[in-house]
């Protein structure tokens, strides 16, 4: 950072990313908003700067100040760290201590010590403040440390997973010769050990990740399962829809001995409401007659699949959104992307897994690519292909947003 970035972070004010501090700020409120910015996206702190902006500088020597600094992170931060520092001069002796703190950080959730305890603390705004239970689960599910989707599902019972999709995977997909039957120990065994379940309270129960892929009811139980498909007739939502579904189910089918679809899962419905909603062509090539779709199927089942098993299920009482609108197509994951992936990682073909057995699973159903990159190999292909545009890829604070445009556009949206 240089003096011309200083001032302008500061002219700017506070945000999510920027606080302001006098540098006599007591060491458990400096290390509070350390702690919450790394939880975000990282950030900057200055001292020497008071809260309505006004520039105070430094009133300890530089050195000093950044001993204390670093004294605070190592011992008032668990996991400690040592951030980065730099002092800038603005002139007539007046100094600024910026403290630079990593976007991405790996060791989240960050706490502070408070009241004998160590406490998450997250920013929301320019605030900071303790982390709810479920924010705190998500921070250790970003950095790995949690895996949700190996939770057990409370109140429900081995019973509410479909054993004819259960059998269909163990013998039609996976080609396994002899299973256990149904009911039996060694089924229950083989349900945990692939994950779909576990003990709990005495019991075995499916997990997160079970219920999701073969659940029979999992609506009733992970609210949080489903898609909400709206079409809106024109090109921003309205009151009026053309159409308007929650689509709830089993995330795979289940299949015939012959391949058939005997019951759709989530994917196939999402994908039949976009062909419902979306207007077929026709087109010659030759002596050849070309029919299609507005937006290429390959590339609107990778978009679905990759929300579906990438989303963070952490967030209750929200799904995955697929929105069609008169001049795009759009699908809204809910949370932020999994630590250290980026956007232009993704395009290059970045892997990566927050849900690592709906990963395994939907591969075996040959949904998921198998190299994992599916964006950079399925997604910008398949639309550059079809009508040369390319996705577009949106991160904001809690979802992610796929968007397939209908035809080349010249103005922004």
């Amino acid at each position: 950072m240089n003096r011309t970035d200083l001032l302008e972070m500061i002219r700017n004010g506070e945000s999510s990313a920027v606080e302001f501090k006098r540098d006599d700020v007591r060491p458990g409120k400096l290390a509070a908003e350390m702690a919450a910015l790394l939880n975000l996206e990282g950030g900057h702190i200055l001292l020497g700067v008071e809260d309505d902006g006004t520039i105070t500088g430094l009133a300890r020597e530089s050195k000093e100040t950044e001993e204390w600094v670093m004294q605070v992170a190592w011992n008032h931060i668990q996991p400690a760290l040592i951030p980065s520092w730099q002092v800038l001069q603005l002139g007539s002796g007046i100094s600024i201590g910026v403290i630079c703190l990593a976007q991405n950080a790996p060791d989240k959730p960050y706490k502070v010590q408070q009241g004998g305890g160590w406490i998450t603390k997250v920013r929301v705004g320019t605030t900071t403040r303790d982390a709810s239970r479920e924010e705190e689960q998500r921070l250790y599910q970003q950095s790995g440390g949690l895996r949700y989707g190996l939770k057990p599902v409370l109140g429900a019972d081995i019973e509410d997973v479909d054993h004819r999709r259960l059998q269909d995977y163990f013998t039609r997909v996976l080609d396994y010769g002899d299973i256990p039957s149904q009911g039996s120990d060694g089924w229950e065994t083989l349900l945990r050990n692939l994950d779909f379940a576990v003990v709990s309270g005495g019991r075995t129960v499916p997990t997160v990740d079970g219920m999701l892929i073969f659940g029979l009811n999992t609506g009733r139980f992970l609210p949080q399962s489903g898609i909400r498909a709206i079409c809106y007739p024109g090109e921003e939502p309205d009151y009026a829809v053309r159409a308007d579904e929650s689509i709830r189910g089993a995330l795979v089918p289940l299949l015939s001995r012959d391949g058939r679809i005997v019951e759709t899962g989530v994917v196939e419905g999402a994908w039949d409401f976009g062909r419902r909603n979306t207007t077929p062509f026709a087109r010659l090539e030759g002596p050849r007659r070309i029919d299609g779709w507005e937006f290429p199927e390959e590339a609107v089942r990778e978009i679905l699949v990759n929300a579906l098993v990438h989303r963070d299920y952490s967030i209750v009482g929200t799904d995955v959104t697929l929105l069609i609108f008169s001049d795009r197509l759009e699908v809204h994951s809910p949370g932020r992307l999994p630590n250290t992936v980026t956007l232009e990682g993704m395009k290059s073909g970045m892997r990566y897994a927050r849900n690592q057995t709906l990963v395994n699973v939907m591969r075996d159903y040959r949904y998921v690519d198998a190299r994992g990159m599916g964006i950079r190999s399925k997604v910008i292909p398949a639309m550059l292909a079809h009508n040369g545009t390319e996705p577009d890829l949106i991160e904001e604070e809690h979802r992610f947003i796929v968007r397939l445009w209908k035809a080349p556009r010249t103005g922004s949206h």
